[in-house]
Formats: C-alpha cells, sequence, structure tokens
C-alpha cells in the first residue's frame, strides 16, 4: 500500500474531507485555466481581424457584416448594435443628448463584454488564496490525528512519529500544487483581459466618435 493510500485509510472523516476538497478546487481551477485560455485565445484572434475588416467595409452594413464573420465570441458585436441602436420614445434615456445617449449604450455593452471575459477570475483567485491554508489545516490536523494514534498504542519513538507526521506533511504540498497554477493563471488571464479591454475601448471609442460624425449636419 502506498503512502498516499495509507495515509487516505487512516485518515478520519475531517482528513479525507479536506482531500477532497482540494481534489475539487483542483479540478475545478484545471477546468477554469483550459477553457479560459482556449477563449482569450480565440478573442484576441477575432479582435486582431475583424477590427480590420470592419474599417476597411464600405458602408456600415456591410461592416456589421464583416464583424460577425469574425467575432466567434460576440465581444464587438454587441458594442456595434449598441452604437447603432435607437432608445425608445417618451424615455429619459431619449432626451438625453445624443452624446450621452451613446457614451451609456456604448459603456453599458462594454460592462457586459467584459463581465463575459472576466467570468472564473473570481473562482481561481479564491482558489490560489485559499489553497495553501486548506492544506495546512490538513497537515495539522494529520499531525494531530496521527499523533493521538501513536499515544494510544503506548509507543512512542522518532521511528512512529516519522512516518504518519511525513504523510499528513503531503497535505501542505498538495495545497501547494492546487494554488500555484491558479495564481499563475490568474495573473496571466488579467494580463490578457486588459489588453482585450484596451482593445474594446478603442473599437468603441472610434465607433462613437464615428457615429457622432455622421450625425451632425454638414
Amino acid at each position: 500500500m502506498g503512502g498516499l493510500e495509507k495515509f487516505w485509510m487512516q485518515g478520519d472523516a475531517v482528513t479525507r474531507g479536506v482531500a477532497a476538497l482540494l481534489l475539487l478546487m483542483s479540478v475545478s481551477a484545471w477546468v477554469v485555466i483550459l477553457w479560459k485560455g482556449w477563449l482569450l485565445g480565440r478573442v484576441r484572434r477575432d479582435i486582431e481581424r475583424a477590427v480590420p475588416a470592419f474599417w476597411a467595409a464600405p458602408t456600415l452594413e456591410a461592416g456589421g457584416e464583416q464583424l460577425a464573420a469574425f467575432d466567434r465570441e460576440r465581444t464587438l458585436g454587441p458594442l456595434l448594435a449598441a452604437a447603432v441602436a435607437s432608445p425608445p420614445g417618451g424615455t429619459l434615456e431619449a432626451r438625453g443628448h445624443v452624446d450621452s445617449q451613446l457614451t451609456r449604450r456604448l459603456r453599458d455593452a462594454l460592462h457586459g463584454v467584459l463581465a463575459q471575459l472576466q467570468f472564473g477570475q473570481v473562482l481561481l483567485a479564491s482558489i490560489g488564496s485559499t489553497a495553501p491554508f486548506i492544506g495546512l489545516f490538513g497537515t495539522v490536523w494529520g499531525i494531530y490525528h496521527a499523533l493521538v494514534g501513536i499515544a494510544a498504542a503506548g509507543s512512542m519513538s522518532i521511528e512512529r512519529v516519522s512516518g504518519p507526521v511525513g504523510e499528513a506533511l503531503v497535505m501542505t504540498a498538495a495545497g501547494l500544487a492546487v494554488a500555484i497554477p491558479a495564481v499563475l493563471a490568474y495573473n496571466i488571464f488579467g494580463k490578457r483581459v486588459s489588453a482585450s479591454e484596451a482593445e474594446l475601448e478603442g473599437f468603441a471609442h472610434d465607433l462613437r466618435e464615428m457615429i457622432i460624425d455622421a450625425a451632425r449636419p454638414h
């Protein structure tokens, strides 16, 4: 029987619960890491192709078609829809200045897109910050459980203590193994989201200027 199997069989409900929680956190973190890595890569490529194609189109309608062809994750489409939308008549929004209406719609659309890109970041941050302490708790509890068992057996020696204590320390290593990928992924994805946010803000600003210029009398 291996050390981990022996530790699992000798552990109580608390020890097994901590191990199961770390396993769940690890699986959750890696699912989010793989999904967000794929998603943010697609978004970056979509923006790089869609924005130049949109501005190269001869008309706004043709630009919308070009945008839809490349915007697979719907990060740019909501901005264009907000830019060309008209507020319903008889509302407070419709009474505002055209510039203010447009700014409000683009801001709300941009917030929605950013919420989509930032989804999962809170989970990664939570796992990265709590997993080491959960693993440490498992180690402390495992050592306590092992020492109680040794004391009940009536025999205390370095050989009898080192084995159970060493097995309990695996929980600390497990906590770090769960936390480190989550923290690294959180930092990397944060930079990628910030880069995409800058591109989206620039596109929204250019859309606003284009719509306002088109609405001005010449």
